[in-house]
């Protein structure tokens, strides 16, 4: 069966314990509640606290067949950290776009003292394009530090073709009912941001 071409990939990064998964479930509702055949994927991923996780959504007008991640091949790349951000990029197309939350986590690794951080992060994702979230000062402001994964989706919202209502609906649906009205502050604050970025 031919794949679709008009197929968009977005892949969403970052480390266990930060909602990434939660996010790509959202994204991947909002896609079907808009009307588009989705596809959602685990690439590899610890979901104890520390371990990468990286997670692929595809959507599109007609059936969408395969799950593609190669390098070159996301139309976006959402990280939720810096570091993850620039081990993941080469996933992005060159006509894509990399969402990046302004956060960096240190790995076991770098806290053991057997690794160390990547140098000028910021500077390196600057040359590639990367568009910096302050999603975790957002989120800490509009609703809770746990809604950095929301205030990010809020930011992507404002690169996809979906209605806000659809975003509204399916995070509705889907976050725990005593957290909907934050988690809906944070997704507003996040298109608001990155509308005024853009």
């Amino acid at each position: 069966m031919a794949e679709t071409n008009d197929a968009k990939t977005v892949v969403l990064c970052g480390v266990g314990g930060q909602g990434t998964i939660l996010a790509a479930d959202l994204l991947a509702h909002t896609a079907m509640e808009s009307g588009y055949d989705v596809k959602l994927s685990e690439i590899h991923g610890m979901s104890q606290r520390g371990g990468a996780v990286n997670t692929v959504v595809r959507f599109g007008n007609e059936p969408v067949h395969a799950m593609v991640a190669d390098a070159g091949c996301a139309d976006c790349v959402i990280s939720f950290e810096m570091t993850e951000a620039l081990r993941n990029v080469s996933y992005c197309k060159k006509d894509g776009f990399l969402l990046v939350a302004d956060e960096s986590i240190k790995p076991l690794p770098v806290l053991t003292g057997k690794a160390s951080m990547p140098s000028n992060l910021e500077n390196r994702l600057a040359e590639v394009g990367a568009v910096a979230i302050p999603a975790g000062s957002i989120a800490a402001e509009v609703a809770t530090v746990k809604s950095v994964n929301v205030v990010l989706l809020g930011a992507l919202a404002t690169r996809l073709d979906f209605p806000i209502s659809a975003w509204e609906d399916v995070i509705s649906k889907r976050v725990p009912p005593k957290t909907i009205e934050a988690n809906l502050r944070a997704f507003h604050a996040g298109y608001e941001f990155a509308k005024e970025a853009k």
